[in-house]
């Protein structure tokens, strides 16, 4: 199995009607056959998959991803020691079409703040 790195910029979203390519997240993932994330892959690697949330005038904040056939992709930012295993979750959604250049990612905030990206590099 081989891990890539997607590099998703904020496409649009709340306060940032026109997106920002500073407001980025890199998230370390295996594809299936079809171009998506892949729910076995995650599950049979016993290494987490890395993901880092990056903002302007911010340390980047690491994470890792996690699956939950119920709920979908998601990662979770350690922002604090104390927050551990429970530390809040935001989910993303590839859509229905392979990850690609171009292509759009959905991101929800743990508040509930839904965010565009783009995809804007794979590998």
């Amino acid at each position: 199995m081989t891990l890539l790195r997607m590099t998703l910029a904020l496409a649009t979203g709340p306060g940032f009607p026109e997106g920002s390519p500073e407001h980025r997240y890199e998230i370390d993932l295996a594809l299936d056959a079809a171009g998506r994330p892949d729910a076995e892959a995650w599950a049979a690697d016993p290494e987490p998959w890395r993901a880092r949330r990056i903002a302007p005038g911010a340390e980047a904040l690491p994470g890792d991803v996690q699956y939950e056939p119920d709920h979908g992709w998601s990662i979770r930012f350690f922002g604090a020691a104390a927050d551990g295993p429970d530390a809040p979750e935001t989910q993303f959604d590839t859509g229905s079409e392979p990850v690609r250049p171009g292509e759009y990612v959905t991101v929800v905030e743990p508040n509930g703040a839904a965010f565009s990206y783009r995809v804007v590099a794979v590998g």
